[in-house]
């Protein structure tokens, strides 16, 4: 087999973190730097010639693989529009990228880190000093200095060093390409075949409304005004507008005497229950929490990154969380929109006076509103529409699938057939063992709480957070839930509170009742979920087991953990694996790997356990379902956009063939490797994205 091995320096006067594609736009290939398998490196000097080297052309046409790193984010796009017919000869079935190869085992996408990680030797590693290189050669330089662009004719020493630069990095990816493993990639054709599509879709992109995001500029820009004159009104001409939030909180104590530890979103939400707040504090919580809504950095962001033709592209990245393979969202991050907090009615409404310019004459809270009409700047091109289609509760069913909870799978087989309750209804009545029609709307929303926060072995913390996300009043629950708690479950609850106190464990700054209440509402829940709540330790035992004894098979259910070398892999129902690299187990039986920290984006040791390894199945065997069903719909004529979580955003031919109950059908196929796994998704259509 022969592989071709490339690189592209270049130039854009757009910044790079405006998108790739809107930066590609204007680009200009500099450097072209490749190799044909382990033979010598070579850099094609655009600068000086735009005719390509005649063994450059026919290594394009005779290699069986063009290999680079994230190649399919940058590199192939910038050739779109700057080097098209070189594109022509780089058919995407031959493009292979060492950033998602990485990615696929849980390894960070970062040339450089993968260096470190490797240890390559000097020789090898990626060139330390490419980031002033790229500095000088590759953006414009600032707007005081003499020289805007610098170019080989005016630094001729350090353009030299930037060939040699672009050189490294080929040697980098070469040596990395073997180190690396294949299992996830090269040597799984279905995950191949999966990434070309998702390169097709991040070139096709999501069609936007630019109109709305503009007026949407404009409207929270004069928001914003009007909030700073508040906050100055309220303040006494303190404050100069209520997004200062050290001056904010210092007025606060001082005119006031309440103490709040932070302007975090939920904790001045939880204040504002308060009603011994002064009036004066609640006005002034009520303006942060709305010139801190985010939405305006959204749609300049949006805005930046639109292409020419009225298109965001490069939405998402490939298996971009590393542990479990689903997409990490790029540019607009469509994954992390809030949740609509007004009718889609009123969105619809608020949507055109948007537009008119008069929003404020519609809401006392535009910055509300453009939060809530963010979704809809996704649009169809003229001929389409949006089809929209959601896996129901995908990560629940999986959790009950993988521990054997047969009377739960047994309830959404019945639900789905209509013959049985909400799962949350049934979650509830399970757990507090009352009757299904006991369970009101309110009760339902604990039973949903339950189900979503604690299936990994979330207690207290895990419960309290799902509680503030679906709006559940913990200090009403203690009061009007204790009732329902069996005694003996309330004695073990009050014995973890004093444990927890007398240790200086974490209570949350609840109240005994109220951390009570939400710690029963564990025990009962793991009583009524015993399969489920037995496999953390099965996990985690068998994956102890894999890393103590290496070549070995341990299965728990329907995955399997067995160590290669240094690597423990829990090979999934799909034949994909999760990759936990350099794992060890210490003298307490803790479990620990190598992996990116999400906080501090370090590669560090970090450690995991039963109930982790659980959500870290459930997640990657969520995207393994939805995965496995999208050749079969984009077959079917529904081109698909964009991935969110468990949702897909396609857009289909205008007409009565093509809708939201036969993108569910397809969605929702069971696949071979998952029998007796209960599936369901449903959605909408329409000509703007929206909360469904």
């Amino acid at each position: 087999m022969k592989r071709l091995y490339w690189d592209l320096e270049t130039f854009s006067p757009v910044p790079i973190n405006n998108g790739t594609h809107i930066y590609a736009e204007q680009a200009e290939v500099l450097l072209f730097a490749y190799a044909v398998d382990e033979g010598p490196v070579k850099v094609w000097d655009l600068t000086i010639g735009t005719t390509p080297p005649v063994d450059l052309l026919e290594a394009l046409n005779e290699a069986d693989e063009h290999w680079g790193t994230n190649i399919g984010m940058f590199d192939r796009v910038v050739l779109k529009h700057a080097l098209p017919n070189i594109l022509k000869l780089m058919p995407l079935q031959k493009a292979r990228d060492l950033m998602v190869k990485a990615l696929s085992h849980g390894l960070p996408g970062s040339l450089a880190s993968l260096c470190d990680i490797f240890k390559l030797s000097d020789d090898l590693a990626k060139d330390r000093r490419g980031k002033q290189l790229i500095q000088m050669f590759c953006k414009l330089q600032a707007k005081n200095s003499k020289l805007q662009r610098k170019t080989r004719e005016t630094h001729p020493e350090d353009w030299a060093d930037f060939i040699k630069y672009a050189a490294s990095d080929i040697t980098s990816v070469r040596a990395l390409r073997t180190k690396v493993p294949s299992w996830n990639y090269e040597q799984n054709a279905a995950e191949m075949n999966l990434w070309f599509l998702d390169q097709r879709m991040n070139m096709a992109g999501i069609y936007v409304d630019t109109e709305l995001a503009e007026k949407a500029i404009e409207a929270v820009d004069v928001a914003q005004a009007g909030l700073a004159e508040r906050a100055m009104e309220a303040t006494g001409g303190e404050v100069g507008a209520a997004t200062q939030r050290d001056a904010l909180l210092a007025h606060i104590l001082r005119s006031y005497g309440v103490s709040l530890p932070d302007m975090r979103a939920d904790t001045l939400e939880r204040r504002l229950q308060d009603t011994s707040l002064p009036d004066g504090v609640r006005e002034l919580i009520a303006i942060r929490l709305q010139a801190s809504t985010s939405s305006v950095s959204k749609y300049k962001r949006l805005i930046k990154g639109v292409s020419s033709d009225g298109y965001l592209r490069g939405l998402t990245q490939f298996n971009g969380a590393a542990r479990t393979g689903r997409d990490a969202h790029r540019l607009f991050q469509p994954g992390n929109m809030m949740r609509p907090t007004i009718s889609q009615s009123d969105i619809e409404i608020g949507i055109d006076a948007i537009k008119a310019g008069c929003a404020d004459l519609i809401t006392d809270n535009v910055m509300e509103l453009t939060s809530n009409t963010m979704r809809s700047v996704i649009i169809p091109p003229p001929g389409y529409k949006i089809v929209v289609s959601d896996l129901a509760n995908i990560e629940g069913r999986v959790a009950a699938w993988v521990a054997g909870e047969h009377w739960k799978l047994q309830a959404f087989r019945d639900y789905d057939k209509g013959t049985g309750p909400d799962l949350y209804v049934k979650a509830y009545s399970e757990a507090f063992r009352v009757g299904l029609a006991e369970v009101t709307k309110k009760l339902r929303q604990i039973g949903k709480v339950m189900e979503l926060m604690l299936a990994y072995g979330g207690g207290v913390g895990a419960f309290l957070t799902g509680a503030a996300t679906y709006g559940i009043d913990l200090d009403e629950l203690a009061r009007t839930g204790r009732d329902a708690i069996p005694d003996s479950v309330w004695a073990e609850a009050d014995n973890f509170w004093n444990w927890s106190v007398d240790t200086k464990r974490n209570t949350y700054g609840l109240s005994h009742d109220t951390f009570c209440v939400c710690d029963s509402i564990k025990r009962m829940w793991r009583a009524s979920n015993s399969a489920i709540s037995s496999v953390w330790a099965k996990l985690e035992g068998a994956a102890r087991n894999a890393i103590n004894e290496p070549g070995e098979n341990f299965r728990v259910g329907h995955v399997t953990f067995h160590r290669d070398g240094n690597w423990l892999r829990c090979i999934l129902p799909s034949g994909r694996a999760l990759c936990y690299p350099s794992p060890r187990v210490n003298d307490e039986g803790q479990i620990s790997y190598m992996g990116q920290n999400q906080y501090t984006r370090q590669w560090s040791r970090l450690t995991t356990y039963g109930g982790k390894l659980l959500e870290n199945i459930c997640q990657a065997m969520a995207r393994d379902v939805m995965f496995y069903n999208m050749p079969r719909i984009e077959e079917e004529r529904y081109s698909i956009r964009v991935r969110i979580h468990d949702e897909l955003i396609t857009y289909a031919p205008d007409g009565l063939l093509y809708g939201p109950k036969h993108l569910s059908k397809l969605l929702a196929a069971v696949p071979s490797w998952a029998p007796g796994l209960p599936l369901a998704a449903a959605g909408f259509e329409g000509y703007r994205y929206r909360k469904d």
